[in-house]
């Protein structure tokens, strides 16, 4: 797998395996599989998965750097939206971190707290499912804090069902399943394709659901 832009979306239906490839990019970089920013652990021990053993990166030379180099010098964050909860609570006000109080935010405002302040340089991102606590207008803040990152010279990944993530400027995106993985465009998309004809006809999806 080639990562041939800034910003890439892995995109798929449940099971696919695309939160699994984010996770082993995660633990083959040094990200804490639980989430985290690069040179820190949070509270995983465990050895790393099967796959994450076996991902091997072909980075630049600043990659290299922000991958291997002193500690303080990693650059990059994985957030996990199933961990981010806890994670957020534990870290608010340390060294490093944010010095805003996530426990009295909503989990939408704590996510975009995270993001102004994790995600501001080059460097490697990973994340998996972000929308998950964005409201509509949350997802195209973070759109946009995306597409700056990347102009920026950062690498981020994201697994995403979010059409309105996914529809990033200059955004590549990949698209996991039975098939194994392939490249497509945005309006080629079934995410895309199921949330225009719901948003068009949801009567159509709705007697499945109403009718015994």
């Amino acid at each position: 797998m080639t990562f041939e832009r800034p910003v890439t979306f892995l995109v798929g239906e449940n099971g696919s395996g695309k939160s699994t490839l984010v996770e082993a990019f995660a633990e083959a970089w040094g990200l804490d599989a639980q989430g985290g920013r690069a040179g820190r652990k949070y509270v995983n021990d465990r050895p790393k998965s099967e796959l994450g053993e076996m991902v091997r990166f072909d980075t630049t030379a600043l990659g290299a750097r922000h991958r291997i180099g002193p500690r303080t010098k990693r650059k990059g964050y994985f957030l996990r939206a199933e961990t981010a909860f806890g994670f957020m609570n534990a870290v608010s006000g340390m060294n490093g971190y944010w010095d805003e109080d996530t426990s009295e935010m909503s989990h939408g405002e704590g996510f975009l707290t995270v993001f102004a302040a994790m995600f501001r340089e080059p460097g490697f991102y990973l994340m998996d499912e972000p929308e998950a606590a964005l409201s509509f207008q949350s997802c195209l803040r973070l759109m946009h804090l995306m597409y700056e990152l990347g102009k920026s010279g950062a690498q981020i990944i994201c697994a995403t069902h979010s059409p309105i993530l996914a529809s990033t400027p200059d955004a590549d995106i990949i698209e996991v399943g039975e098939h194994g993985f392939q490249r497509s465009k945005w309006e080629d998309l079934a995410l895309v394709d199921h949330w225009r004809r719901y948003m068009a006809t949801p009567e159509a999806y709705l007697r499945y659901v109403t009718e015994e």
